[in-house]
């Protein structure tokens, strides 16, 4: 198979990471004989900073152009601690979010065996911890009206939603649940919020349509109290874009790193993927970001374009690196890998596995792995 990748290299760490997921992808094509071609984009701060946009013209069209976009991370501080500025960086992934139609994020939260100590929570709450959090991504709040009223000195933010905005990442995410364990949480405010609302009618009505999955309905502020007392409980989360951001991050927690946890942005014709961390500016260039969350996100993009085995070995080669401590000092407390030694080790062990592959922490030294 032959993929044009455009690279969003972003701000920060984003470069750093990113480039260990090339390697990864170049070595998915010596390996299993595909073809893909990388071409690279200004977005974010740096865009901002070289070309006066946080999405350039020139980036976008690219983007549309190619099969994939495989994106770092965005964000400065310079940015962020000026509230009077008319254009930031976070600008850009919002709009290229909308031109692209990836309505839908779907972002994994799962506890490996070998990383079962990171989290700070108890290890018997979190060891069965494996959920995906189905996050609607071009409506809502952050895309609702803004307006600013300087002689009061007031701001308002408006969240709308509507039908079909709801019922195409609501279909998405039952349809993932009849895979998995078939059962859906439907995460929302509808006690105070006319659009969570309008999600329960929709999400009701589609539910009936997947009777094999079992549908509850949680307030936010319990789904994130359930989340660290019982993250078990849950295998597919829907929810709207901000809560969605904030229940994502939260399970980065669980997990022991906010560098673990990968992410698909997916649309009727393009699709994104993406670590969901930030850009971390104070680890730029020392050699210690964390590249597992965007290596992940590589086998995501490879599962999208049906290259489920490709995608198993990424898998299979991350989980190594974890059996044999090959981790950036996120993990573990280690402080002997960087960056790149991590990189380099995962690449060079994504290998062909046999067809009867099944992973656990007995069997990762002869390369068998299985899909997060």
């Amino acid at each position: 198979m032959h993929l044009n990748i455009t690279v969003l290299e972003g701000d920060g760490i984003g470069p750093e990471v990113i480039a260990q997921s090339i390697k990864c992808l170049r070595s998915v094509e010596e390996t299993f004989g595909h073809s893909f071609s990388f071409k690279k984009a200004l977005i974010g701060a740096t865009a901002l900073k070289q070309m006066g946009s946080p999405l350039p013209d020139e980036t976008l069209a690219l983007c549309k152009s190619s099969h994939a976009i495989l994106f770092g991370a965005l964000g400065s501080p310079e940015f962020d601690s000026d509230p009077e500025a008319e254009m930031w960086p976070e600008q850009g992934l919002l709009k290229l979010r909308k031109e692209l139609g990836l309505f839908a994020n779907i972002r994994p939260v799962k506890v490996f065996p070998a990383l079962v100590r990171q989290s700070p929570l108890d290890r018997n709450l979190v060891k069965n911890t494996d959920l995906v959090i189905y996050r609607e991504l071009s409506a809502g709040i952050y895309y609702g009206a803004k307006t600013k009223d300087a002689e009061n000195n007031a701001a308002t933010d408006t969240c709308s939603y509507n039908e079909k905005e709801i019922g195409r990442i609501a279909h998405l995410a039952f349809k993932a649940a009849k895979k998995r364990r078939k059962k859906l949480t439907l995460v929302d405010k509808a006690n105070v919020l006319e659009t969570s609302r309008l999600w329960r009618r929709v999400v009701l009505q589609i539910a009936r349509s997947y009777p094999e999955v079992q549908l509850e309905c949680m307030f936010v502020d319990n789904a994130a109290v359930q989340m660290i007392l019982n993250p078990g409980q849950f295998d597919v989360i829907l929810t709207d874009n901000m809560f969605g951001d904030i229940l994502s991050d939260q399970g980065s927690v669980i997990a022991g790193s906010i560098g673990l946890l990968p992410s698909a942005s997916i649309g009727t014709d393009y699709a994104m993927f993406e670590p969901i961390h930030g850009s971390y500016p104070e680890a730029k260039d020392k050699n210690i970001a964390n590249p597992v969350a965007s290596i992940l996100s590589v086998a995501m993009l490879l599962e999208h374009f049906g290259l489920k085995q490709e995608s198993v070995a990424v898998v299979a080669a991350v989980l190594k690196s974890f059996s044999k401590k090959i981790v950036t000092p996120d993990i573990m407390g280690s402080s002997k890998y960087g960056t790149n030694y991590v990189g380099d080790f995962i690449a060079d062990n994504i290998i062909e596995l046999n067809d009867d592959f099944n992973i656990n922490d007995k069997n990762i030294d002869l390369g068998k792995s299985t899909i997060i």
